[in-house]
């Protein structure tokens, strides 16, 4: 899962003292773990090729190594995020992140992310499974799972529909307000609406595509124990 609380953060521009933050990419919450202590940059980042698959052959051999919860694989989760394909985050069965080198003519990077650690200092960040989440029945819970598509390899072990299923029937449960995005597939409308949510549509820009392509798509807003304005 997306985040979870603090997500609204980032998507409806909210700035919350607390929040828990979930993602079942555990490499996500490896970097904004380190940001929360005070990262600064110990690596060299370019937008090239050859340091490009330097690099990710090191991150993949932390991984290998039992390795990826240090400093240096969240800095080169970094490098790679922002340097490769389409801002792609994609790992085969084995674990493997195999994004392939980018196209861009010039990327700017951060040298260190010290501005974050005010706002981190009471978030909590996570990587469970989203069930054993323990929410208070007031939480305002913001949930964005890996949209149902093709693409499911965000993380090793994927996403799939049995998983979309358990998290739309988790959270019609809590007895707070309740945001569920997704892609406006006609099976996610079919289950979000037979679940009970208030169903809205909208066409939103793709930021991160598989193919390259940026033309928006349909997504649905679904809510619970909430009222959104017109």
């Amino acid at each position: 899962m997306e985040p979870f609380c603090g997500g609204l953060a980032v998507t409806l521009g909210l700035r919350p003292r607390r929040a828990l933050l979930n993602d079942v990419n555990p490499h996500l919450i490896n970097f904004y773990s380190w940001v929360k202590k005070g990262l600064r940059s110990a690596i060299t980042m370019k937008n090239e090729k050859e340091m490009f698959f330097a690099h990710r052959d090191r991150f993949n051999a932390l991984l290998e190594a039992g390795k990826s919860h240090t400093r240096e694989a969240a800095l080169l989760f970094y490098y790679l995020n922002r340097t490769g394909y389409n801002g792609l985050c994609r790992f085969n069965k084995r674990g493997v992140f195999n994004v392939p080198f980018g196209r861009y003519k010039t990327i700017s990077y951060a040298n260190e992310f010290l501005a974050y650690r005010k706002v981190f200092e009471a978030w909590e960040f996570t990587t469970r499974d989203f069930s054993t989440l323990e929410l208070r029945k007031t939480d305002f819970v913001y949930a964005d799972p890996p949209y149902d598509v093709p693409f499911t390899s965000y993380a090793k072990d994927g996403f799939s529909w049995d998983d979309q299923v358990r998290v739309a029937e988790w959270l019609v449960k809590h007895p707070g307000p309740v945001i569920l995005v997704n892609q406006a597939t006609p099976r996610i409308r079919t289950l979000y609406r037979r679940l009970g949510y208030e169903v809205r549509y909208l066409d939103a820009p793709r930021r991160i595509s598989a193919s390259g392509d940026r033309k928006p798509v349909r997504e649905v807003l679904a809510t619970r124990n909430l009222t959104l304005l017109p």
